[in-house]
């Protein structure tokens, strides 16, 4: 069996604060620098929504209560690192703890050094840009974000 067999279940959540910011992510990993929403692959065994507060704790370390579904790709997409079929699905979420983790003003102004990296922007909706994503079903979420307001 190869890959091309193979789907990859992806999680993804939109945080938006109270002034109107979508949470986005910066990151750095096999080499590759990409923009994408918070999350990331579902670990077997686990639920959606499981996955998505796991993925929220591991990168943000912030609990969130998801609100409502968003959106679920309805278009094949290749996974940018193997050959796999992506499926995705993101939620709109609400912290419910504090959020402690520092948001940048720049794309990937990371801190220290390592074969992964990440941080975190807060972005105004009304500045949202779909082309700045990396990845086309963020890039569509982002088209979707700014038609549902």
């Amino acid at each position: 069996m190869n890959n091309k067999e193979f789907f990859n279940v992806r999680v993804y959540g939109l945080l938006i604060n109270g002034d109107n910011e979508v949470l986005i992510s910066d990151e750095q990993e096999y080499g590759m620098r990409f923009t994408k929403f918070p999350g990331g692959g579902l670990e077997y065994g686990e639920g959606l929504i499981d996955g998505l507060k796991r993925e929220f704790m591991e990168e943000c370390n912030l609990e969130v209560e998801v609100t409502s579904h968003f959106y679920t790709t309805d278009f094949f997409v290749k996974s940018a690192f193997n050959d796999s079929q992506l499926i995705s699905v993101y939620y709109m979420v609400e912290a419910i703890s504090d959020i402690t983790f520092e948001a940048k003003a720049i794309a990937f102004d990371f801190e220290g050094e390592g074969e992964i990296l990440q941080s975190f922007r807060w972005v105004k909706l009304v500045d949202l840009v779909p082309a700045n994503f990396t990845f086309p079903v963020d890039e569509h979420v982002a088209k979707l974000l700014i038609k549902s307001l």
